[in-house]
C-alpha cells in the first residue's frame, strides 16, 4: 500500500494556515520555500535534513498570525547512533519512537512544541487522552502524518486513506511492531562452558598449556618409545606434562565456578518482585493491567506510591508531584504541569521555567494523581535505555595488566635460559660424538634427555602457581566478603578496589539515607539535636520527648497527623509513610517518640471541620478541628517557619500550653535559630496554631461556605520549630576518615544544590578546604583545566549522570583507580564506567545493581571499608606468593643450568619428577597458604598502590634475590662439596644418592621455611603476626611437611633418591632453618643500597633482556605476516564489496544552526553546533 510516512520533513515552521479543501488527498509536506511536494515513501525516514535552507521564505507573523517557529531538522535530529530509532517500515503512526525519545533525552520542550504538544502527540499515535485506546484495536486504526498530527486544529488537513488491518492480526499489531512491548530484551546467562572459556583466555594458562603439551610429548615418548636397561625405574616424565593439566583445569574450573556462582548469587538477589499492576484506561473505561502490558499511546493512571513504568506525558490531575532523585538525582519533589496547559503557555510566549509535563520511567509519584499518555516503552523508555547501554564488557583490572607483562617476561627470560641450556648442552654432546662408543639409541636417547633438561628449565620458569594462587585468593576474599555484606558480582573487582585511589560517592541514598527526618528542633525552652555529635548541654530527641507534657505531644500530633495529606501504606513489605518527605519525616517523628501508634486511628479520633490544602504564596497548609471537649475549635498550621514567625504574637509554653506575648527578643532569638538551621542545609518547618470559639470566625473572609486561608493566618500562636533533613548514613563520617586515612580521596558526586553539598560533605568529612563546583561549570572546562582543578575538587553539585560519567573518566585517564557508588538509575553510567562500582542492595535501584560490580547488601557506606581491606589482602596474596615462587623460580632454573652443565653426562641435580614437586606440588600449596590469610587494620595504614606501581616492589625483589642467593649457595655447596665436608666417597653410588637425597630435602625444606619469611612484605621481623587466625596456613605447612617426610622415606624410585639417617635430616632441616635469621639479616640491609647495587648490576641483564624482547618480537611479527597475508586472500571479497560503498569518512560534518529552549531558558540567539560523527560534537 502507498502511504505518506515523511514524519518529520524539512519544515522550518509549523503552518497553521487552513489549506484549500480543493487540494488532492494525497498528503503533502511543507518544505522550506513554502511549496507543497508528494511523499510515498513506506519507510519513515523523517531526520534527513533539507539540502538548502532558506530562512527568507519563512513566514512572518503577520502572514500566519500567531505562529510560533522552530526548527524540527534541529529539535528532531537523530543523536548518533540512533538513527535505526527514527526509520520504521510500514509505519501507519505519525511519530517513530525516536522522534517521541526527543522528549526525555533530556527533557525537552523544543521537542514537545515541535511535536505539537499533547495533541499532537495524542493524535500521532491514534490515542483518546480521555478514552484511551481502543480495547478492539489489532492494526492500526488508521494511517496519519507528522503534518497531521501536528497539525493545531484536525480541520486544517485532509483526512488520511483508512488504514486497511491485515486479516489474522493479534492485538495491538502495529502498535506492537512499531513500538515495541514494554519489556527489556533477557540478559542470557553466561553459561559456564563460557565462563570456563573466559577463564582459560589468560596469557599465563596459555602458556602453562604450551608447556604441558611439550613436556607430556616428550614425557610419554620417553616412558613408550625408548627401551630401558632390566631393573631400572619406571619412567614417570609424563606425570610432569599430566600435573600442570591438572594445575590448569583446577585454575580454570576454581576461577569459572566462582564467577558463575556469584552470577546466580546476584540473580537472585535482584530475582522479580510480583509482577506490578497499573490501572489504564481503554475504551473509556479503567483496568488494571500488568506493567509488562503497558504500550504506546495508553493512557495510565498513577498515585502516590506508584512506581512509574514508562516515559509518558502528564495529562490532567491534581498537584501531581514526582520524587525524580532515582533518575536524575534531583532530591527535591517535581511539580508536574499538564501537558495542555504547558502548550498554551508556549504558544502565548509565556516564560517556560518550571513548565514540566514529562513523567520519567524509574521515579516514583510522591503526592497527587492524574493520568498521562506513554510514549516511551521497553527499550526506548528513559529506564530501558540506561538499562541496555550499562551491558558491556568488563574491563581488565590492573593487577591482570601486571600479571600478563609479568608472564611475558618470565617466559621470555625463561625461553632464554632453556635455549642457552639447550646450546650448551648440544654443542657440548655433539663435541663428544667422535669419541662416543654408545649404540645409536643410547645417544638419541641422551639427545633427548638435553631436550627434556630444556623443556623442565622453562617448565620450572613459567609460575603455574601465579593464576591459581590470585583465583584462591579472589575466591577466599569474595567468599568472606559475602558474609559481611558486600556481594562481588564480578570477581576480579576484589583486588581491583583495594588500589583505589579515589571514591565518587553518590549523596542521596549513599552517604544519606534517602530519608528526611526531623534532625533537630525548637519548641519554647526546649531543644533537641541529632543523636550523632551534638553539643554538650542539648538533649537527643528520644530525651526531649520523654520530657515533654502529655498535653504538649498530643498538640503536636494533631498538628503533624490531622494537617497532613500522607497515608500509611507499605513498601518491600516494610511499614512507611507515602506522602510528601516532609510531611513523612514529620509523621515518623510522631509515631517514633510522640507515642502516636495509628495514623488512621489519630485522624478517626478527631472531627477534622475544614481541610485547607497547601498555598504556595504562604508556603503552608492548614486544618481545622473540633476541640475534644467541644469548647471550641483549633486551627492547626505547619509550614515555613520563617513565614509563619510573622504571622504569630504570641506563643505557647511547651510544658502546659500556657500562651503568652511573643516579644521582640523572643522573636529574634526564633529567627537566629531559624538562620542558623538554614545555613546547615535543614529545611525547616514551624508549626504553629490558634484556638477559635466558634467556626467560621466572625472576622473571617468565607468563600463556598469554605473559610479562606489568608483570612485567618493572623495572631497565630508559635508552637515550635523543627529542622529536617536526609540524614547522613550513621558511621559514614568515621568511614570517610578512614578511607582518607588509608590514601584513598573522597569525593562527593551530586545532582542536589551546591549549599545542601557543602553542608552534607562537612558533616562526612569529605569537604574540608577543597573546592566546590556545579556540574554545568565542570563539563563546559578543558581537559587541561579539568585535570588542573581535578586534584583540589571535593564535590561536583548539581551534576548530571553524564557529568559524573566524565569525572570518573577523567580521573581513570590520569592513572587514577576510581570506585563509585551509588544508589539511583543516574548512577549507572558512572558505576559502568569506573574501575569498581558499588550499588546498594536495599535501596538500590536495578538499573544501579546492573551497572555494578559489587552489591553492598546492607546499603552501609563503611562496608566500602570492608571491601578496601579485602581487596589489599587479595594484592598482598598475590604479591606473598609472587615473592615466594619467583624465589622458588630462580634458584631452581640456576640450579638445573648450573648442575647440568657441570654434570659430566649432562644431569640436573634436581630430576624432572623432583622439579615437578617443588615446582607444582609446593607451588599450589603456598599458593593455599599465602592466598588466606586474612586483613588487618593496619592495611589501612598504607598508601594504595597506583597503576603505574610495579607489581615486585624493590623491597620484594631484596627479599627475592636475598634469599636465591643463600638458596644457591647452601644447594650448591651441598652438591659440590658435600662429600668433601661429609667426608663421602665420591666413587660410592649410595653415598652420593644420599648426598643427592639431602640436595632435594634440603632445598625443599627451604621452601617451607620461606614460606614463613614471606608472610610479611614489609621489613618488619615478626613473620608469625596473625598466623593462628589462618588455619590454612597451618593445615597446609603440616601437610607439606608430613608429604616430603613419606617422599624421602617411600618415594626413592620414583624421586630417585633414598632414605636418609638422623644426623643427616639434621643438616637438611638445619641449613634450611638458616633461611630465618638470613631473612632478618635481609630486612636489615637498606633498600636504598640494594636499589642503586641493583640498578648498577641490573643494568645488563636490562639490556640484554631488551635485545632478546625486540628479537622474540621480530619473530612474532615475522609470524604475523604470514598469518595476515592468509587471512588477507580469504577476505578480498569483502574488501571489494567495502569500496564499492562509499565511505562515511569523506562526509563532512554537519552544521546545524537551532533555536529553542534549552533548560527553561529561550535562547534569542541561534546556537551553532558541528556535528562530526568522527571527531565528536563540539
Amino acid at each position: 500500500m502507498t502511504r505518506n510516512n515523511s514524519l518529520a520533513p524539512p519544515t522550518l515552521v509549523v503552518d497553521t494556515r487552513t489549506r484549500p479543501r480543493s487540494d488532492t488527498n494525497e498528503t503533502r509536506a511543507v518544505t522550506p520555500s513554502g511549496s507543497f511536494v508528494s511523499s510515498a515513501s513506506t519507510i519513515s525516514n523523517s531526520f534527513l535534513t533539507p539540502s538548502h535552507s532558506n530562512s527568507h521564505l519563512l513566514p512572518t507573523p503577520s502572514e500566519c498570525g500567531s505562529v510560533l517557529t522552530v526548527a524540527p531538522e534541529a529539535v528532531l535530529l537523530p543523536d548518533p547512533g540512533t538513527e535505526s530509532d527514527f526509520q520504521v517500515e510500514n509505519n501507519p503512526f505519525a511519530f517513530s519512537p525516536g522522534h517521541l525519545n526527543k522528549l526525555q533525552n533530556p527533557k525537552s520542550l523544543s521537542a514537545f512544541w515541535a511535536l505539537g504538544g499533547l495533541a499532537g502527540i495524542a493524535r500521532g499515535l491514534q490515542s483518546d487522552i480521555n478514552a484511551g485506546l481502543s480495547i478492539d484495536e489489532t492494526s492500526a486504526p488508521s494511517s496519519i502524518t507528522f503534518e497531521q498530527a501536528i497539525g493545531r486544529t484536525s480541520d486544517k488537513f485532509p483526512e488520511s486513506p483508512k488504514w486497511v488491518s491485515t486479516p489474522g492480526s493479534s492485538r495491538f499489531a502495529d502498535r506492537t511492531r512499531v513500538f515495541g512491548k514494554n519489556i527489556l530484551p533477557a540478559k542470557k546467562a553466561t553459561p559456564i562452558w563460557k565462563l570456563m572459556w573466559n577463564a582459560y583466555n589468560d596469557k599465563v594458562i596459555i602458556l602453562l598449556t604450551v608447556a604441558a603439551i611439550i613436556s607430556l610429548a616428550l614425557g610419554l615418548y620417553e616412558t613408550f618409545g625408548t627401551v630401558k636397561e632390566p631393573g631400572s625405574p619406571p619412567s614417570v616424565d609424563w606425570v610432569e606434562g599430566v600435573a600442570i593439566i591438572i594445575a590448569i583445569l583446577i585454575v580454570t574450573l576454581v576461577g569459572s565456578l566462582n564467577d558463575w556462582q556469584k552470577e546466580r548469587a546476584f540473580v537472585r538477589l535482584n530475582a522479580k518482585k510480583e509482577d506490578r499492576e497499573i490501572k489504564v484506561v481503554r475504551s473509556g473505561k479503567s483496568f488494571m493491567i500488568n506493567v509488562r502490558d503497558i504500550l504506546v499511546g495508553d493512557v495510565l493512571h498513577i498515585e502516590p506510591g506508584d512506581l512509574v513504568p514508562v516515559d509518558g506525558v502528564f495529562i490532567n490531575g491534581h498537584d501531581l508531584k514526582c520524587d525524580e532523585s532515582s533518575a536524575t538525582g534531583e532530591s527535591d519533589a517535581i511539580k508536574k504541569t499538564p501537558g495542555e496547559q504547558v502548550m498554551a503557555q508556549l504558544d502565548s510566549g509565556a516564560n517556560p521555567k518550571d513548565l514540566d509535563p514529562f513523567i520519567i520511567s524509574g521515579s516514583k509519584v510522591l503526592e497527587g494523581v492524574g493520568t498521562f499518555l506513554c510514549t516511551s516503552v521497553g527499550v526506548n523508555s528513559s529506564f530501558g535505555k540506561i538499562m541496555m547501554s550499562i551491558r558491556t564488557e568488563i574491563e581488565a583490572t590492573p593487577l591482570q595488566k601486571k600479571l600478563e607483562r609479568l608472564a611475558v617476561a618470565i617466559a621470555k627470560l625463561g625461553g632464554t635460559a632453556a635455549i642457552l641450556l639447550f646450546f650448551v648442552l648440544l654443542f657440548r654432546f655433539l663435541g663428544g660424538l667422535s669419541a662416543d662408543t654408545r649404540t645409536s639409541s643410547e645417544k638419541a636417547s641422551a639427545f633427548l634427555d638435553i631436550l627434556i633438561v630444556a623443556v623442565t628449565i622453562i617448565v620450572v620458569a613459567v609460575p603455574e602457581g601465579l593464576p591459581l594462587a590470585v583465583t584462591l585468593a579472589l575466591a577466599f576474599a569474595t567468599t568472606r566478603l559475602l558474609k559481611e555484606n558486600n556481594l562481588v558480582r564480578v570477581l576480579r573487582a576484589c583486588e581491583t578496589m583495594g588500589n583505589a585511589t579515589a571514591i565518587c560517592s553518590d549523596k542521596t541514598g549513599t552517604l544519606t539515607t534517602n530519608k528526611m527526618t526531623v534532625v533537630v528542633g525548637t519548641f519554647g525552652q526546649s531543644s533537641f539535636a541529632r543523636s550523632e555529635g551534638e553539643e554538650p548541654g542539648v538533649r537527643t530527641v528520644s530525651q526531649w520527648a520523654a520530657e515533654l507534657a502529655q498535653k504538649t505531644r498530643e498538640a503536636i500530633v494533631q498538628s503533624v497527623a490531622i494537617n497532613s495529606t500522607a497515608f500509611e501504606g507499605e513498601e518491600t513489605g516494610q511499614f512507611t509513610f507515602i506522602g510528601s518527605k516532609t510531611e513523612t519525616a514529620l509523621l515518623q517523628l510522631a509515631r517514633d517518640h510522640l507515642g502516636m501508634q495509628s495514623l488512621a486511628e489519630v485522624r478517626a479520633n478527631e472531627q477534622v471541620v475544614q481541610m485547607m490544602p497547601f498555598d504556595s504564596a504562604k508556603k503552608c497548609m492548614g486544618a481545622v478541628i473540633r476541640l475534644r471537649d467541644g469548647s471550641g475549635y483549633r486551627l492547626l498550621v505547619k509550614g515555613a517557619s520563617e513565614i509563619l514567625l510573622n504571622f504569630c504574637s504570641e506563643k505557647a509554653d511547651v510544658h502546659s500550653l500556657a500562651t503568652s506575648g511573643l516579644s521582640g527578643d523572643e522573636r529574634i532569638e526564633l529567627e537566629s535559630t531559624i538562620d542558623s538551621y538554614a545555613k546547615g542545609s535543614l529545611r525547616t518547618i514551624g508549626i504553629v496554631y490558634k484556638d477559635f470559639s466558634q467556626w467560621p470566625p466572625n472576622d473571617a473572609e468565607v468563600e463556598d461556605g469554605h473559610v479562606q486561608f489568608h483570612s485567618v493566618l493572623d495572631n497565630l500562636i508559635w508552637l515550635g520549630l523543627v529542622g529536617i533533613q536526609d540524614p547522613v548514613r550513621p558511621g559514614v563520617p568515621e568511614a570517610v576518615r578512614k578511607a582518607q586515612h588509608a590514601g584513598v580521596v573522597v569525593r562527593m558526586v551530586t545532582g542536589d544544590n551546591a549549599v545542601t553539598a557543602q553542608a552534607i560533605a562537612t558533616e562526612c568529612g569529605i569537604y574540608t578546604d577543597g573546592l566546590i563546583m556545579e556540574g554545568p561549570e565542570f563539563r563546559r572546562l578543558s581537559n587541561e583545566d579539568m585535570d588542573a582543578k581535578l586534584p583540589k575538587l571535593q564535590v561536583l553539585a548539581r551534576s548530571s549522570p553524564e557529568d559524573k560519567r566524565i569525572l570518573v573518566a577523567r580521573l581513570k585517564a590520569l592513572g587514577e583507580t576510581v570506585a563509585v557508588t551509588g544508589d539511583g538509575t543516574n548512577d549507572a553510567p558512572a558505576l559502568k564506567t569506573a574501575d569498581v562500582g558499588f550499588s546498594m542492595g536495599i535501596c538500590g535501584t536495578e538499573v544501579a545493581k546492573e551497572a555494578s560490580e559489587i552489591v553492598l547488601m546492607d546499603d552501609n557506606f563503611a562496608s566500602i571499608l570492608t571491601a578496601l581491606k579485602w581487596g589489599r589482602a587479595v594484592n598482598d596474596s598475590v604479591q606473598k606468593f609472587l615473592q615466594f615462587q619467583i624465589t622458588v623460580n630462580i634458584t631452581a632454573v640456576l640450579l638445573a643450568f648450573i648442575s647440568a652443565v657441570a654434570d659430566p653426562e649432562m644431569h640436573s641435580v634436581l630430576t624432572a619428577v623432583q622439579l615437578l614437586w617443588v615446582n607444582l606440588i609446593m607451588d599450589t600449596f603456598a599458593a593455599l597458604a599465602l592466598a588466606t590469610d586474612p586483613p588487618t587494620e593496619r592495611v589501612l595504614d598504607r598508601k594504595p598502590q597506583p597503576k603505574s606501581a610495579p607489581l615486585i616492589t624493590t623491597n620484594m625483589w631484596k627479599m627475592i634475590i636475598g634469599q636465591a642467593i643463600l638458596q644457591l649457595a647452601v644447594t650448591l655447596v651441598l652438591h659440590f662439596a658435600g662429600s668433601q665436608i661429609l667426608g663421602y666417597d665420591p666413587n660410592d653410588t649410595t653415598q652420593q644418592t644420599e648426598l643427592d637425597t639431602m640436595v632435594f630435602n634440603t632445598f625443599v625444606w627451604m621452601q617451607i621455611f620461606n614460606e614463613f619469611n614471606n608472610r610479611r612484605l614489609d621489613n618488619n621481623f615478626n613473620i608469625f603476626e596473625g598466623v593462628h587466625r589462618n588455619r590454612f596456613f597451618i593445615l597446609i605447612n603440616f601437610i607439606m611437611v608430613g608429604a616430603q617426610i613419606a617422599i624421602i622415606f617411600v618415594g626413592g624410585a620414583a624421586f630417585e633418591i633414598t632414605a636418609i639417617n638422623g644426623t643427616q635430616w639434621a643438616i637438611c632441616v638445619v641449613a634450611a632453618a638458616v633461611s630465618l635469621p638470613w631473612a632478618v639479616a635481609v630486612r636489615l640491609f637498606p633498600d636504598a643500597w640494594f636499589a642503586k647495587i641493583a640498578g648498577t648490576v641490573g643494568a645488563p641483564v636490562v639490556v640484554v633482556y631488551r635485545f632478546l624482547a625486540r628479537i622474540c618480537s621480530k619473530v612474532g611479527a615475522v609470524f604475523s605476516k604470514i598469518w595476515k597475508k592468509t587471512k588477507t586472500s580469504s577476505s578480498l571479497e569483502e574488501q571489494d564489496q567495502e569500496k564499492s560503498t562509499p565511505k562515511e569518512q569523506n562526509i563532512a560534518p554537519e552544521i546545524v544552526v537551532s533555536e529553542g529552549w534549552d533548560n527553561g531558558h529561550m535562547y534569542n540567539s541561534p546556537e551553532i553546533r558541528i556535528d562530526d560523527l568522527e571527531q565528536g560534537r563540539r
